[in-house]
């Protein structure tokens, strides 16, 4: 009985230190560049970018494989169950009259013997029941248009991977900064909400000591308790955001929901106002999606030529060894051995011409031409998206910025405002209603604030991935 209490105890043991393995935390301390930095590490889409670059360097390497010497072997061993025969005429009778007349064989009646005039045939093979065959052969190509047109095309498709892992990578540095910089202001929110929480306590502790007084009244309490439970009503609501909002960051980080994040950067007017300034110029190249067209462009006018050269002749060098033996057990009375072992060797040059497919490959030239021509246009498209996107940004950024300063005033004004009451309050010359309104003014003037100051960064981060600028 024991034991099994034991065998219980070790049990639960062991999944206990098992379920703390499999929840065990790490914590980050991060900056926003510290965050997009790990999120271009642990993000799966960028994993799989990575992936189909070294995949790419391996067709590379494949497409250079195909110009180089190709040798193949073979061998085969094969036994006749009936061997394959060829028919011969037989002359046998008729060299039999011959050699009669010659000796002067008479029949009979001395007369010579004539010979029959009987047509027949006689079976034969040349073929030996076993045969063994064993060879090697080296094929190198000397001229294929296509082939070397892909060997050529191998940089331009590097260059291409590489691109599109930048694109990727722009997206993951816009979506973390905005998670990242949502998460923060909540948080700076949440503690000047935190701080009208502990000014509504003092608050009710003093009209508490006033009322037992007797100079206030009970309905003054009452309207401080109502303001009190709606700010702790908004403080419950803002955590439940703050804890979604860093869910939300580290699925966009690619981390693990039982990680820890700590964020150690600091949002300020200042800061979103630094480096926003450039010379007004649109530099095409700084987007990471124009220069994947751009590659896509330089590959597809590589097929274009490809193609064409499909009309050239394609030449290749060619050698092959070879050895044979037959085994035919009936020599050896005669030879003294059963196999006989013969070598052959060949080499020469394999010309191919095209000269009539049906008009395939004009048909070909012509559909490769037809892409070319789309990317172009689209091209051409982006690069006006991009003027687009770059004014709106440039405009929202400008008005974000106004609205923010307009706020921050705001936000100034109504702490003064705040305190000039809550001093009239503490002597005695202002109502409890005064004070009241005076917080939830300056509750209202700081959550606009920071909606502001939210909108102000995430204009800049806008602005910056417009202008190809986002880091």
């Amino acid at each position: 009985m024991k034991k099994q209490v034991r065998n219980k105890w070790l049990l639960a043991a062991m999944l206990l230190l098992g379920f703390q393995f499999t929840n065990a935390q790490t914590e980050y301390r991060l900056s926003v560049k510290e965050a997009v930095d790990l999120a271009l590490k642990n993000v799966a889409e960028i994993k799989n970018l990575r992936i189909d670059s070294i995949k790419q360097l391996a067709q590379n390497k494949e497409i250079v494989g195909s110009a180089l010497p190709q040798v193949t072997g073979s061998a085969q061993v094969a036994h006749y169950l009936t061997l394959p025969k060829v028919l011969f005429p037989s002359a046998g009778k008729s060299d039999v009259y011959a050699v009669l007349n010659q000796e002067g064989v008479k029949d009979g009646q001395g007369n010579t013997i004539p010979a029959k005039q009987e047509f027949t045939v006689q079976e034969f093979s040349f073929v030996q029941p076993w045969s063994v065959t064993a060879g090697i052969g080296l094929n190198q190509l000397l001229f294929q248009p296509d082939v070397f047109v892909g060997i050529i095309a191998r940089k331009t498709s590097m260059e291409y991977a590489a691109e599109n892992i930048k694109v990727q990578e722009d997206k993951i540095r816009e979506q973390v900064q905005k998670a990242y910089y949502q998460v923060l202001i909540a948080e700076q929110q949440l503690k000047v909400l935190q701080q009208s929480l502990q000014r509504f306590q003092k608050l009710l502790s003093d009209q508490e000591q006033l009322f037992k007084n007797g100079f206030i009244e009970k309905l003054d309490i009452d309207k401080t308790t109502v303001s009190f439970n709606n700010t702790k009503s908004t403080e419950t609501q803002l955590k439940n955001i703050i804890e979604l909002g860093y869910a939300s960051l580290k699925f966009g980080m690619g981390l693990n929901q039982n990680d820890q994040i700590v964020l150690t950067d600091q949002l300020t007017v200042a800061s979103v106002k630094e480096n926003i300034l450039d010379d007004g110029t649109v530099n095409y190249n700084n987007r990471s999606e124009v220069r994947l067209l751009n590659t896509v462009q330089k590959l597809q006018a590589l097929d274009v030529r490809r193609n064409k050269l499909g009309y050239a002749p394609t030449l290749a060098f060619f050698y092959q060894f070879q050895q044979q033996g037959q085994l035919n057990k009936n020599f050896s009375a005669f030879t003294g051995q059963n196999w006989f072992w013969f070598n052959s060797n060949l080499i020469g040059l394999n010309l191919s011409v095209p000269i009539f497919d049906g008009f395939q490959r004009k048909y070909k030239i012509q559909q490769s031409k037809y892409t070319l021509d789309k990317t172009t246009n689209t091209i051409e498209s982006v690069k006006k998206a991009i003027d687009f996107e770059q004014t709106a940004a440039k405009i929202n950024l400008r008005n974000a910025i106004l609205n923010m300063d307009a706020q921050q005033k705001n936000l100034e004004l109504a702490e003064r405002v705040y305190n000039t009451t809550k001093k009239k309050y503490e002597q005695g010359v202002g109502s409890s209603f005064e004070i009241l309104q005076a917080d939830t003014e300056l509750q209202r003037a700081q959550g606009s604030y920071f909606d502001a100051l939210y909108n102000s960064v995430v204009a800049k981060i806008s602005y910056l991935k417009a202008i190809g600028k986002l880091n």
